[in-house]
């Protein structure tokens, strides 16, 4: 029976296929107006093309999230429809694009998200500006509320709930979802409570299904520390938990079967241990299994069938030698098949997925032929017959672009960025290297047109202990427009290259600002002797951690920048860490402590700044609250160091709150100081 389904699956996309590629040149390229669609690559040309207008780049994202109603005669999505201007929602008719759509916005809110909770309820969240000030680390200045629209009836109902998180849909209850409230105490107060000091996943939180008709909620189940974060399936039954004992510093999971009662303990971790243990999903092929992304003894992550009776990894269902497992991938269709597994994924010069299930690898290879620029494809929504989806696709020469398949028929819906040509967008190179101690340093490399040597900005990313998996980036893409080759480093520390690659940056003591910054230092050298990069045009930017390292290489002795620009910078890693320092638990409290506790201060280090900084930082960072630049300032001030300032006002740390203003200062402010103030005549 399985083989005979599988196999009609496939004759159905293959028929999907040639429905699409007779109107693909119609529907697709004239829509978008690829002329060029073609060609197998886009060719660098001698002189690389006139720099698009700040203000294209400075644009949020005009559309997002477009979604299929489960019934399929609807497509919602986010809008907006000016450069300042917030989001509102629009709903169209599927069979019929061109009609007028209908539009659900709120004044005095922003629009953040949206979801579709029935064939006609459309639930969503808001948020609004409640403070002019942030009130501590981690406490900004937005509240969020919840909302439902019918888009039959045309009316919005919002309620007076704050701070809800939407846990679950519930397939089978319309009109219904799961919520859930953080209780214990705010993560930010010492004084709070063991929960304060508990890491969000496994903070206790209250769960509510709440009735979107009639703005009710009943109380499901009430979390504690020992066992306070709950997962649901799609029918709303409980079946993982996450708790944490006081006594003995150890995280634990539960599981209980669903449709049962009952918790049991299936793993124990102390708080020190660095491996990764994270539950993905049941496993549908065997019964009372559960797939975990783990070591498990292993340096790379993979993914594992574990028993959740016996407590132990029963088989391994991938591994790479290269990469760690980046995730997994659900089934397109989330509403016939609720959480099903199909295939598993990794991160290297792109998203790749491993399918377990052969129609669903099928479809994504058809629809990766047909889409133009086809880099990182998924199925954004699906209804529940099939025969209507929504795809999205995101790469170096697609800003992110929503397509509606319906009925075999393709159409463009939108661009995120329509002012951005494909043609004249970037290529990127996933490139490796070796640091000065011989250890491999992978990177991004985005490429301008035009001719080598480039000036070259080196882009670290933030966290600094994450994972960067550059798709599309702005900023990256921005910078080459106006002629820049742009490096993206995984330094060492970065997540995704294994359990040591990791452990490198603060192991055998904090490595911020050394064996980090080397990592960073030496993939310019590279391009430089590549014949890629002018030795005398460099220069580093960078946000966040990001922002602390072009901090750190102001100050290097032997210096290789002409300047840095340094956004929302850490620059007193001492009291950055005092933030969090008795207040989280576990490996995420650990890493940071010995990465800041012995790692380079940049405010001890102003009198050595040697080249010019741009210092730029938001209002109201919550994260890396504005005390960071504040202090700097003084110090630079002291010692008659070159400098410029901007401060976003109104900007928190997160790209999500920085809006039309916020954006086109900052590109003007960069731009501007490359060309004019980078070193002797700019960069």
């Amino acid at each position: 029976m399985i083989e005979k389904k599988q196999a009609r699956g496939v004759i159905l996309a293959g028929f999907f296929r040639r429905k699409i590629l007779m109107k693909r040149q119609i529907a697709v390229l004239m829509a978008l107006g690829l002329g060029s669609f073609l060609a197998t690559a886009v060719a660098v040309a001698d002189d690389a093309p006139e720099p698009y207008p700040l203000d294209y780049w400075a644009l949020r994202e005009v559309i997002n999230r477009a979604q299929v109603s489960p019934d399929g005669k609807y497509l919602g999505l986010m809008k907006i429809p000016s450069k300042k201007a917030n989001p509102i929602i629009e709903v169209y008719e599927a069979a019929d694009l061109s009609k007028k759509p209908f539009r659900i916005g709120a004044k005095k809110m922003e629009v953040t998200n949206f979801y579709w909770a029935s064939d006609k309820d459309i639930v969503f969240t808001m948020r609004q500006q409640v403070r002019d000030k942030i009130e501590g680390f981690n406490r900004g200045v937005y509240e969020t509320k919840l909302a439902v629209t019918d888009v039959e009836k045309k009316k919005m109902r919002s309620f007076d709930e704050t701070g809800p998180q939407i846990e679950n849909l519930l397939r089978d209850k319309p009109g219904k979802i799961i919520i859930s409230f953080t209780e214990g105490g705010d993560l930010e107060d010492e004084d709070d409570g063991p929960a304060s000091k508990l890491s969000e996943a496994f903070r206790p939180r209250a769960y509510w299904e709440f009735d979107l008709n009639k703005g009710t909620k009943k109380l499901l189940i009430r979390g504690k520390i020992s066992l306070g974060n709950i997962d649901f399936d799609a029918y709303g039954n409980p079946w993982l938990a996450r708790g944490f004992d006081l006594a003995k510093s150890e995280f634990i999971w539960y599981w209980r079967k669903p449709g049962g009662s009952g918790w049991s303990e299936i793993m124990r971790m102390s708080e020190d241990d660095f491996d990764t243990f994270v539950v993905e999903e049941i496993d549908s092929t065997k019964p009372d299994h559960i797939l975990v992304s783990a070591n498990n003894g292993h340096d790379k992550i993979g993914l594992w069938s574990f028993n959740v009776n016996t407590r132990k990894f029963d088989e391994l269902v991938y591994r790479r030698e290269d990469t760690d497992v980046y995730g997994v991938r659900y089934h397109s269709n989330r509403w016939a098949h609720p959480d099903l597994i199909t295939g598993v994924s990794y991160f290297t010069d792109k998203l790749h997925v491993e399918y377990f299930d052969q129609v669903q690898g099928a479809t994504y290879a058809q629809l990766e032929q047909v889409i133009p620029y086809a880099h990182m494809v998924s199925i954004a929504s699906q209804s529940r017959d099939g025969n209507t989806m929504t795809i999205y696709n995101s790469g170096p020469h697609d800003p992110g672009t929503y397509y509606m398949l319906r009925d075999g028929q393709l159409q463009v819906v939108g661009s995120k960025q329509p002012l951005l040509e494909s043609e004249n967008l970037a290529d990127v190179k996933y490139i490796t290297y070796n640091a000065r101690d011989g250890k491999p340093i992978r990177a991004f490399l985005t490429v301008p047109q035009g001719k080598a040597p480039f000036p070259l900005i080196v882009l670290p990313h933030g966290g600094p202990f994450v994972q960067e998996t550059v798709v599309y980036d702005e900023w990256a893409q921005m910078l080459a427009n106006n002629g820049y080759m742009v490096l993206q480093p995984q330094y060492r520390g970065s997540r995704g290259f294994g359990k040591q690659f990791y452990l490198d940056a603060f192991i055998r003591g904090g490595q911020g600002g050394y064996e980090m910054q080397d990592d960073k230092d030496d993939g310019a050298e590279y391009l430089v002797r590549r014949g890629l990069v002018d030795p005398e045009r460099m220069a580093m930017f960078g946000w966040s951690y990001g922002g602390y390292a072009a901090l750190v290489a102001a100050s290097r002795d032997e210096q290789i920048y002409q300047c840095v620009i340094a956004g929302a910078a850490v620059s007193d890693p001492l009291m950055q860490v005092n933030y969090y320092r008795y207040q989280l638990r576990g490996a995420g409290r650990e890493e940071q402590l010995r990465m800041w506790d012995d790692s380079i201060s940049p405010l001890e280090e102003v009198e050595k700044v040697n080249v010019p900084i741009l210092l730029i930082h938001g209002s109201v960072d919550q994260r890396v609250p504005l005390d960071h630049a504040t202090k700097y300032r003084k110090l630079m001030d002291k010692y008659n160091i070159d400098y410029k300032y901007l401060e976003l006002d109104g900007a928190d740390h997160f790209s999500s709150t920085l809006f039309y203003r916020h954006q086109i200062a900052l590109y003007e402010a960069m731009i501007d100081y490359l060309k004019n103030d980078c070193g002797p005549g700019g960069l």
